[in-house]
Order: structure tokens, then C-alpha cells, then sequence
């Protein structure tokens, strides 16, 4: 049996507990509210993922994904983890350097693990008036410019991304182009479990051009793909309250199970990699009050608007960039890494059900 630290146990008892406030803000009038993320210091976050599986279904395996950047906005720390795995080990995958816990248990047991990882984040932002010689790997820009399962970059994506980027003189021009054609013409559809199948053309060609973020900020992507410049989805998940009062914009509560977020950013060779995330905007004209906010103008969305291109609150981590990743003893590979995976026996577990699958998410800052 793996050792248990004094940080894991606190954590499973937070899980086991009712969850409080991680410092929520007092809510504003939509007038009194700004969005305008600007440098900030670092701030430490550790996140527990507590799984406990029934016993009658045969062995199990676990996959757990864990903070893998490490960049300007983001320190991913280190990693501990304790239960009754037969075997468990944090595995880096050699293409796209994600990284995951990968944990198998006996049959007959009672699968139980708990994860937590600690990692540093602060805001991430941009002036658009300073430009600068980026510069990256060329390997790393070419993978962001391929197709991928889920982003297929010819017929209606192609035909689509040209559509919107018409007339557009530089990669910036084609960028500001898909975001607000996205924020113009899509919508969150709130039916949508999780954080969406991340399908591409399924989202495009979709009645109403509706999703959630996967599918939003992966149409996003994919458009910049086919418009020629580079582009990816970052997978994670919502730590801490919005600072600016949003509630939809941050995790409200210490239990983050069903806050799993995708982010976006692109290349630019006079910024570097830049945020985005339009799905959040979409995201905050949809709920983030009991009307739905259909015109970006709105003095309660034109702040996040406008903010969302370039810069993002670092109350949220990243734990990868991955696509079309085989995971250590699962037998398909999977678009992304963003929620928690498993298998009994011969039964692949429902991600997005996390009572039933059972898992238990929590954040907590340091």
C-alpha cells in the first residue's frame, strides 16, 4: 500500500466533508462588474482526486490526469498518491509529454487511490501593443497545425475557417476573426454533458451551432488549424473563485469534480502563444444570469469579451495539450485527457459520471 501524507488525508477528509467556500467574492450588480485580468503574483494550489471503485467487476485500471506544464503562467509541482494499487506510477507520454497516474488493481479488492498534485498559477495576460520575436519549436508548431480526430482541417472546416478569415491580412486578423465569429454565431447549450465530445465538425454542422467548451474552444482551434495558424486546446480544470465575481467564470466551492474547463491559445510570431476562450464568453452570455445574454455588446459580457482574447485568471490549471493519446493499457486512445478514466474488467467507466464511476475532485490553496 502506498504511504499517505499528511496533505492526502486532509484532503480525503475535505472530501469526505462538506465543501466550503475556496474565498468566494460577494456577488455584484452587472453594472459594478469588470473583467480585466491584469499580472499577478503566484499563487499555490494543491488538487486531491479520490477514486473508490466497487469490487464485483473484475481487475481495474485507473487513469488520473496530473498538472503537466510547465510555462509562464503556470509551475506544475509535484505529485503524491496513496491506496491499494497493485501497481501505480505517474507516466509522461512520449509524443505529447502529458502526463497521467496510471494505476491497476487486483480483482477482489476494493479500488481505492487518491492523487493530489500541487502546482503554482497566476494570471495570464497580453499587451497588444508590445510585440516581441517569439520563438518555438518548430515540431511543436507543426503539431499544432495538424488534423486530429476531432479537428479534421478539410471539407466544412476548411470551407468555413476560409469563409470567416476572408480578407484578413495577418494571422492576427484571422484569429480576432474566428473569435468573434464564434462568440457571434454559437452558443453554450447548456444539455451538453460534460464539457462536450470535442467534435469538430459534429459542432459545426450541429443545429444552432451549440456546446460547451471542448466543442466550442475545439471548434475554435480547429478553424485556426485550417486557416494556417497554430493552435490547441489546453485541458484542465477550475480551481478558485472568479476575482471578479463571475460565478461561471471560476469553482465556487472546494469540490471541483464537475469543473473540468478547456482553454485555448494560438501561435503568433510577434506574441507567442496567446490565450483565448471564446467558450467562456459564450459561456457567460448563456448563464451567468437567469436571462439569456444573446448580444456580445451587453454591458455584462463586452469586458469578458473583450479580456478572453489574450488573457486568461489563473484560477484554473492545465493539465495538458494532448490529442488522439493512448494511455498506458487502455485499448482506444482518447481525443483528450481531461477527466478521470477507468475500466473494470472489461467495462470502460463513464467519465462524466462521477458518482458512478465514483471520484471526488477537490482544490485547496496553499
Amino acid at each position: 500500500m502506498f504511504a499517505a501524507n499528511r496533505r492526502t488525508i486532509l484532503q480525503m477528509a475535505l472530501a469526505a466533508g462538506a465543501a466550503p467556500m475556496l474565498g468566494a467574492l460577494p456577488a455584484r450588480a452587472a453594472s459594478e462588474r469588470a473583467f480585466a485580468p491584469q499580472p499577478s503574483d503566484w499563487r499555490g494550489f494543491q488538487i486531491s482526486t479520490a477514486v473508490k471503485l466497487p469490487a464485483d467487476r473484475g481487475a481495474a485500471q485507473v487513469w488520473l490526469p496530473v498538472p503537466s506544464l510547465t510555462t509562464d503562467y503556470q509551475r506544475s509541482l509535484d505529485n503524491t498518491f496513496t491506496g491499494n494499487a497493485k501497481t501505480a506510477e505517474i507516466v509522461t507520454d512520449p509524443v505529447t509529454g502529458a502526463q497521467y497516474l496510471h494505476a491497476t488493481f487486483e480483482e477482489g479488492v476494493v479500488p481505492e487511490l487518491v492523487l493530489t498534485s500541487r502546482f503554482e498559477t497566476r494570471n495570464r495576460t497580453i499587451d497588444w501593443t508590445r510585440t516581441t520575436e517569439a520563438h518555438e519549436d518548430p515540431a511543436i508548431l507543426a503539431a499544432a497545425l495538424k488534423p486530429s480526430a476531432n479537428k479534421p482541417l478539410d471539407g466544412v472546416v476548411a470551407q468555413r475557417a476560409a469563409e470567416i478569415t476572408a480578407g484578413a491580412a495577418t494571422d492576427l486578423d484571422k484569429v480576432k476573426a474566428i473569435y468573434a465569429w464564434i462568440v457571434a454565431h454559437c452558443y453554450r447549450n447548456l444539455d451538453t454533458p460534460g464539457c462536450g465530445p470535442g467534435d469538430t465538425v459534429a459542432t459545426l454542422t450541429s443545429d444552432g451551432l451549440g456546446g460547451k467548451c471542448a466543442d466550442l474552444n475545439g471548434l475554435f482551434v480547429g478553424l485556426a488549424r485550417a486557416s494556417g495558424v497554430p493552435a490547441r486546446d489546453v485541458y484542465g480544470v477550475r480551481v478558485a473563485p472568479s476575482e471578479f465575481g463571475f460565478k461561471q467564470l471560476g469553482a465556487n466551492t472546494a469540490s471541483i469534480t464537475g469543473a473540468q474547463h478547456c482553454r485555448a491559445e494560438v501561435w503568433l510570431s510577434d506574441y507567442g502563444w496567446v490565450a483565448m476562450d471564446p467558450a467562456d464568453v459564450l459561456k457567460v452570455m448563456r448563464a451567468e444570469t437567469d436571462t439569456w445574454i444573446k448580444d456580445p455588446s451587453d454591458p455584462l459580457v463586452a469586458a469578458v469579451n473583450a479580456a478572453l482574447l489574450g488573457n486568461w485568471e489563473g484560477n484554473w490549471v492545465g493539465f495538458n495539450t494532448a490529442e488522439d493519446l493512448a494511455l498506458d493499457g487502455r485499448r482506444a486512445a482518447l481525443p483528450f485527457l481531461m477527466y478521470p478514466q477507468g475500466t473494470l474488467g472489461d467495462h470502460d467507466l463513464d467519465e462524466l459520471d462521477a458518482k458512478a464511476f465514483s471520484y471526488d475532485m477537490t482544490a485547496q490553496e496553499i
